[in-house]
């Protein structure tokens, strides 16, 4: 090779290249060798080894360099600075880019359940059963009353009546109606009373016995919103619950709506007897949105400051250099913002899923910038100089980060056969594309720009010795799986195998799971950071109080019903009503019952209803029902007529205007399991007569689960076959030894299977946010055992002898891997103590794959080398080429 990292014409290898190429062989003709390391000779007759391939001919280490090596080592040491600026100036067109945020922020539920069967149905039915015209939007509240005596005591009905009276002639709340059990009970005292000064008078004249049976009639024949100890004997309930229903414009947001309920909070505060802080609480979906992403901030502000301090703290034991401490955080820093700024760019919104990126591309970026360091160093210390240290650190480590990226760049892209992973598996992709060239350009230019620069000046040396050389501690550690290797390595390589596999054959019983409340904060944890102090404080978090109130009085979670949405034209038809009463006869267990029926709000408790209040409409159901069990089974359109009429809201709430679609809502039992439930509901909508589809949020949650387990498996099965494919052409072309890729998955399996293992064992599920790990951590495994195949390779090269070569390679190699893992576990596992219970679970199986990779590659793969080469010895090297006739 020349000077300026040019091929050399007179290589005689170049020479032979160029001759298979003319004829038509070599890597692109028929007549190839691809060496998998077994059959044939064992040995050359000019006694090269095993391990060394197509390189074993090269003299001074240069010829088995990638093509990217050759063409950049030289921009490296000779113009150091020019590289510098190029990256700071392409840094600053991708500050651009992350300043302008094209994507926006997603958070919750509602990025994971798109395009699911469920979700569309779902949509489907919102538009249909959109109040008022079809571009109008619209969002919904509650409020909740607790009372220690009775929260529908004549008092407090009183206050209910004179809030709903408030909020809806309160022009800017837009408040389109409002539905509370002091309201129902009103109407059952005066039928005549429209307004809500009519029905207060009402309750106030009323005398308790009246009151009480108008408790116990609104209850028989509406239901009332209250909770779940109430009895129609004592007429008394903990909690009251108001609906409340907004008429917004189709262009408001979630801020908007959110606006709008905390002012619906404010109008209730100024009523004598409701306190915010003590017995009310207003809440809605817009609510839980922004309390979401408000999740986000509040873990960013005391997780992400104790990552940095803590992988700080293990990057200046690591670096033990300012100089180097400083360049290696400005690369980190790099990455982010180039991530970012692609984001930006493509239009990609930050999320949840996107937020497990970050941890993985810092512990990637981590590694890499410690080996070149290290590496770097231990050539220094032979008293090489700096241009030479820096060629030789490039010329070894390049290659093995050229492979570790492509294969991991290949492991994250599984993700894109899944919608559901593949924003993570564009942006982790491209970031470790960027943690590369970051790494392997940028940072070796700008310790060699930096190093010449206080060359020669009185700037003090700092910590300068690699870690693990033979000399530490750690030196003396890093060894076992070598000791263990010359003594036992077959006896031990077939216990781990076997390990593995009973660790694998256990982690098959992972669960899968998925709802809102996965996305709440851990309560314990939320305590614990209450005490912290200021600005370290997390915010107050309605939906907490709210998912107590609703388990604890209303015996349901958030989403405690399921949804059958009938889109039939057949609705028309005189048995429509029928089928939909039958349908709802004998429903499963996981159905809450009213008497014979599934306890369900449907089209027929509107008919109940409005047959109740309106003897008018009672004369036209009877009129139109043969059997006499008011369900209307003759002409049901002049039914239909009539509802509208009379009734046009809460028809319009159950009917679309022209008939062909109706929803009905069922109550779920509250210890029904969430797939016990959309099974259920799957169930009714599969035996109903007319087209019907289960939706609502519990059925869009369980379709997600299904969902999780197929992509997770599909992912990995997908990386495992990239990354093997990858790996064996890689090390084919670069090495000339196909079988080194081979060699490199044992221990990478091994601590899948051990993640997997533990994923069940610690009761983590699989979930959205980590269902890409098992993928994922196949990139992370080839990460340490590609660098320290690698260098064990060089070793090997230059001393001929295996034991030796190990024990070289560990102590060097494996000592910049073990500041890599501890720097990565200590600093990213940290995300265990975040407040989403999701992000807590990915940041211990981040910890434990880093782990696990780390400790195979140090205890396992010297065994695994050790056996292949005792194969080798015995049955010799045999290549595909040979294998195949002429």
């Amino acid at each position: 090779m020349t000077d300026d990292g040019t091929a050399d014409e007179s290589d005689p290898r170049r020479a032979e290249e160029r001759s298979n190429d003319a004829d038509g062989s070599g890597i692109f003709g028929l007549d190839f060798d691809l060496d998998l390391g077994f059959g044939g000779d064992a040995e050359t007759d000019d006694g090269t080894s095993r391990f060394r391939g197509d390189r074993a001919d090269d003299t001074d280490g240069e010829l088995g360099d990638d093509p990217f090596t050759r063409r950049v080592n030289p921009l490296i040491t000779n113009r150091p600075w020019t590289v510098v600026i190029a990256f700071l100036l392409v840094t600053a067109l991708f500050l651009g880019g992350a300043a302008a945020g094209g994507g926006g922020q997603e958070a919750g539920t509602d990025q994971f359940t798109e395009d699911t069967e469920a979700q569309e149905a779902y949509e489907n039915m919102q538009e249909d059963f959109n109040r008022g015209s079809r571009d109008s939007g619209g969002t919904t509240a509650q409020l909740f009353l607790t009372a220690d005596r009775n929260a529908i005591s004549k008092p407090n009905l009183v206050r209910l009546l004179e809030f709903q009276d408030r909020i809806e002639n309160d022009a800017g709340l837009r408040v389109a109606s409002s539905t509370s059990p002091a309201s129902l009970i009103a109407t059952q005292l005066d039928p005549e009373a429209t307004t809500r000064e009519e029905q207060r008078r009402a309750v106030e004249r009323a005398s308790e016995r009246q009151l009480e049976e108008a408790v116990a009639t609104a209850d028989e024949t509406m239901g009332l919103p209250v909770s779940t100890d109430f009895t129609r004997e004592s007429a008394a309930a903990d909690v009251a619950q108001v609906a409340i229903t907004y008429d917004t414009p189709s262009n408001a947001d979630t801020d908007d709506h959110a606006a709008l309920i905390r002012e619906t909070e404010a109008v209730a505060n100024e009523i004598d007897g409701f306190d915010s802080d003590d017995n009310i609480v207003v809440f809605g979906s817009a609510i839980t949105e922004q309390e979401t992403l408000q999740l986000l901030g509040d873990t960013a502000i005391v997780v992400f400051p104790a990552a940095l301090i803590l992988i700080l703290l293990f990057l200046i034991i690591a670096y033990r250099d300012p100089i180097d401490l400083t360049l290696g955080l400005v690369a980190l820093l790099m990455s982010m913002i180039w991530t970012f700024g692609f984001m930006g760019f493509a239009g990609i919104p930050f999320s949840d899923s996107l937020l497990t990126v970050f941890p993985l591309l810092l512990a990637v970026g981590i590694d890499f910038g410690i080996h070149i360091i290290n590496r770097y160093r231990e050539e220094r210390s032979t008293g090489a100089p700096i241009g030479d240290a820096m060629g030789i650190t490039t010329r070894q480590l390049t290659t093995a980060l050229l492979i570790v990226t492509l294969t991991t760049v290949f492991g994250f892209a599984a993700n894109l056969t899944s919608e559901m992973t593949q924003d993570f598996g564009i942006v982790a992709a491209a970031g470790i594309s960027f943690t590369f060239l970051i790494f392997g350009v940028f940072l070796p230019a700008g310790k060699v720009g930096l190093d010449r620069l206080r060359e020669g000046t009185r700037f003090p040396s700092f910590g300068t010795e690699p870690l693990g050389s033979e000399e530490s501690r750690l030196g003396r550690v890093l060894p076992v799986g070598v000791h263990i290797a010359r003594v036992i390595p077959v006896v031990f390589l077939v216990a781990m195998l076997v390990f593995g596999a009973g660790a694998a054959a256990y982690g098959t019983g992972v669960s899968t799971q998925f709802d809102q409340e996965a996305f709440f904060p851990d309560e314990n944890r939320l305590e614990q950071y209450e005490s912290l102090p200021g600005p370290l404080a997390p915010s107050e978090y309605t939906f907490i109080t709210v998912l107590d109130i609703m388990e604890e009085d209303f015996d349901q979670g958030m989403q405690g019903s399921v949804t059958i949405y009938v889109d039939d034209p057949a609705l028309r038809d005189d048995g429509a009503l029928r089928e939909i009463d039958r349908t709802l006869e004998k429903p499963p267990d996981a159905f809450k019952t009213d008497g014979r029926q599934a306890d369900a709000t449907s089209i027929l408790d509107v008919i109940d209803e409005q047959a109740a209040a309106n003897p008018e409409f009672a004369g036209t159901v009877k009129r139109y029902d043969s059997t006499g069990d008011g369900v209307p089974d003759r002409d049901v359109d002049a039914v239909y007529d009539k509802m509208f009429a009379v009734a046009e809201d809460e028809t319009a709430n159950r009917l679309t205007t022209d008939r062909s679609a109706t929803r009905i809502d069922i109550q779920v039992e509250a210890d029904a399991e969430q797939a016990e439930a959309v099974a259920a509901a799957r169930e009714v909508a599969d035996r109903m007569g007319m087209d019907a589809t289960a939706t609502g949020q519990l059925v869009i949650f369980e379709s997600v689960v299904e969902k999780i387990g197929d992509s997770a498996i599909t992912s990995l099965f997908v990386a495992f076959l990239l990354t093997i494919v990858l790996l064996v052409l890689s090390y084919w072309w670069l090495e000339g030894r196909a079988i080194y890729g081979v060699i490199n998955l044992v221990p990478v399996l091994l601590a899948v299977a051990m993640l997997a293992g533990s994923m069940r064992y610690f009761d983590v599920p699989l979930s959205p946010i980590n269902a890409p790990i098992l993928s994922v951590s196949i990139g992370l495994g080839v990460d340490y055992t590609v660098h320290l195949m690698h260098r064990f390779v060089d070793e090997y090269e230059e001393r001929g002898d295996v034991d030796e070569a190990l024990m070289v390679t560990v102590r060097g190699t494996g000592g910049a891997l073990t500041g890599s893992m501890l720097t990565t576990v200590c600093g990213l596992g940290v995300l265990y103590f975040a407040l989403i219970p999701l992000i807590m679970e990915f940041g211990l199986l981040l910890a434990l794959g880093v782990f696990y990779s780390w400790l195979t590659s140090i205890i396992v793969l010297p065994s695994v080398i050790v056996v292949w080469d005792r194969l080798e010895a015995k049955y010799g090297r045999l290549s595909i080429g040979r294998l195949v006739p002429e």
